[in-house]
């Protein structure tokens, strides 16, 4: 990824309850808000989504895109995008690591985001809308977990 934002948040759960959700694309319009609809279009060797089709409604911005998924166990999830009618580039992952020295510590999980949208924008406009879109992923996966 080129320029990208990161962030970071503390789930109380292992690695394996946090991918759970991470990969129960079903689920996504119930906590993410902004995913109406969701596609599993291919899975992976493992089960897992290889490909996915997404429609989003954050209100001015409504788009349907398609991503590919990479999986790495419980440890990290990444993507990157197929296609879509308003970006140029979507490439994030989420990163999972015990946050202490046992699983009763939580999980550390780091998103990462790079987004291009096809109309110009200013880089700290893009880098805001990132930083909006992580944090209300992180809260939206620790309510969803520890829910």
């Amino acid at each position: 990824m080129a320029e990208h934002t990161r962030s970071s948040i503390v789930i109380d759960a292992t690695p394996a309850e946090v991918m759970a959700v991470i990969a129960d694309f079903a689920a996504y319009p119930e906590w993410t808000g902004e995913v109406k609809e969701i596609d599993v279009l291919e899975a992976g060797p493992d089960g897992r989504a290889a490909k996915v089709r997404l429609l989003l409604d954050a209100g001015a911005i409504r788009d349907e895109h398609t991503l590919a998924y990479t999986w790495d166990g419980d440890r990290e999830v990444s993507w990157t995008l197929v296609s879509s009618q308003m970006l140029r580039a979507l490439d994030g992952s989420y990163a999972l690591a015990p946050a202490g020295k046992g699983p009763a510590e939580g999980t550390e999980v780091t998103y990462q985001l790079a987004v291009d949208v096809k109309i110009p924008m200013l880089g700290m406009i893009k880098r805001k809308a990132e930083k909006v879109i992580i944090d209300r992923a992180l809260a939206g996966l620790k309510k969803r977990v520890e829910g």
